[in-house]
């Protein structure tokens, strides 16, 4: 009789183990580990089974090696050549991941029709809705186009087949956790199909030199379905975020061979699909509340965009027990260190305060840049004090009070210009450096170097 062992294989990662345990050595999740059954007879077959395939691959000198000028193909959806680095690459892999109702698939089907509009075939391999159920969203996003063909298929060597005899210019798989492999006995979405199936797709996409969109499920805490390896076996992950529920979504990039990381991409989501918003500063900003205490604009920098947002705060007398601490779109913890230097070198009492920070629009802002103006936003609302509408905060916060230059400062204040905003407050170390012509501007600009210097400045040193 056959002899066969016995493995526990994590769902989530991969890791094998001897024996059950509850939770897995190896990524931590609880509950993951099944038990998967191995005949060392088959194995055996497998590895005699396995030849030796000479490829003509050989190594050469870098400075032998040509490189192929490949010219992207432009989407047609400028928001998304932009988190791309300009276009799709051909033969890339792309992986695109976000929460369920995110628009993941309508921004896809989109994509299809430009692509087929201006340079052929598309082959859209729906795994998990039937052709009826693709062309009814077809029909209210009035995607129609010839060249667009769709495919139910979640068999890989199926798929495989008819994007061979199909020859398409582009691919998209929705999505990867619904195909599966036949020459392997586990269900899909497992951590070994995910693996195998994406990996003969990436060969697929780099032997016919056609680009491959994957659409990848997420998990409960927001990192795409399956092994950490399937982020690293692509060329681009990009992440659809709407985690708010905010009008607006925001197409990010977590990993990009072709391009910056920094970029993103912001859409509205209308009846008729996803609309680009090719000028977000004024969409962030358009509702903004005249004469205030608490709001702030300050100038943010996404890759090489500089977008205007809105930055509020609220303070009010705690009265039930600990003060409580509040944020959205900001790391709560640089919130905690601008409040120690406001108490610690401009003496505000804040320990008795509800505090709350909001980014309008449901931005999540991580340079440091924003630091000024959330500290001027705490300020305004503890002194009950409006500042002028025209005016916009920007500037990093050392723990001495010291506020620190920050980045791509005459861009800032480009964007920040044309939208009607003549008055600055920016760090001393940009003032010094500032290459703008301030008088044919017609704009104040003021340098601080303490954060202190803002209640002389603004508040009057009240």
């Amino acid at each position: 009789m056959a002899k066969k062992k016995v493995r526990y294989v994590c769902e989530e990662c991969g890791y094998e183990a001897l024996k059950w345990n509850g939770q897995c050595a190896g990524c931590g999740s609880w509950n993951t580990l099944v038990e998967k059954i191995y005949d060392k007879k088959e194995e055996k077959k497998k590895k005699q089974k396995k030849v030796k395939i000479k490829t003509g691959n050989k190594s050469q000198q870098i400075d032998q090696i040509t490189t192929a000028t490949t010219n992207r193909l432009k989407t047609g959806i400028s928001e998304l050549n932009r988190v791309l680095g300009g276009g799709i690459v051909p033969g890339s892999l792309i992986l695109i991941g976000g929460a369920p109702g995110t628009g993941k698939s309508t921004l896809l089907l989109q994509l299809s029709h430009q692509i087929g509009s201006k340079y052929g075939k598309v082959l859209y391999v729906s795994a998990e809705e039937s052709k009826h159920q693709v062309k009814l969203r077809a029909d209210r996003l009035q995607v129609s186009n010839s060249d667009l063909y769709v495919f139910t298929a979640t068999d890989y060597f199926t798929i495989e087949e008819e994007v061979k005899d199909l020859d398409p210019e582009l691919v998209i798989v929705d999505s990867i956790q619904t195909i599966y492999d036949p020459d392997y006995d586990s269900v899909p979405g497992s951590v070994k199909q995910v693996r195998e199936c994406t990996g003969k797709l990436m060969r697929l996409a780099k032997t016919e030199g056609i680009p491959v969109f994957l659409v990848g499920h997420v998990t409960k805490e927001g990192s795409i379905a399956g092994p950490k390896m399937l982020e690293h076996m692509v060329d681009v992950v990009l992440y659809f975020d709407n985690e708010q529920q905010q009008l607006y979504r925001i197409l990010r990039s977590a990993k990009n061979r072709y391009g910056s990381t920094n970029e993103i991409g912001i859409f509205e989501m209308k009846q008729k699909g996803l609309i680009e918003v090719l000028n977000p500063s004024q969409h962030f900003i358009t509702e903004r509340p005249k004469g205030v205490p608490g709001s702030v604009i300050v100038p943010c920098l996404e890759g090489t965009r500089p977008i205007l947002v809105e930055v509020q705060a609220l303070t009010s007398t705690a009265n039930y027990g600990s003060p409580t601490r509040m944020t959205s779109g900001v790391d709560h913890r640089r919130v905690s260190l601008i409040l120690a230097v406001l108490e610690k070198h401009l003496g505000l009492y804040l320990q008795g305060e509800d505090i709350n920070i909001n980014v309008a629009g449901g931005m999540q802002i991580e340079e440091p840049g924003i630091d000024l103006g959330i500290a001027v936003a705490i300020i305004s609302s503890f002194r009950d004090l409006a500042l002028p509408d025209d005016l916009l905060v920007l500037g990093e916060i050392g723990l001495a009070g010291e506020v620190r230059a920050v980045s791509r400062i005459e861009n800032r204040i480009h964007e920040a210009r044309k939208l009607g905003f003549n008055q600055f407050i920016i760090p001393e170390g940009n003032l010094s450096s500032l290459e703008l012509d301030v008088d044919d501007l017609e704009i104040e600009i003021f340098g601080i170097e303490q954060v202190s210097d803002v209640l002389d400045l603004i508040l009057g040193g009240e």
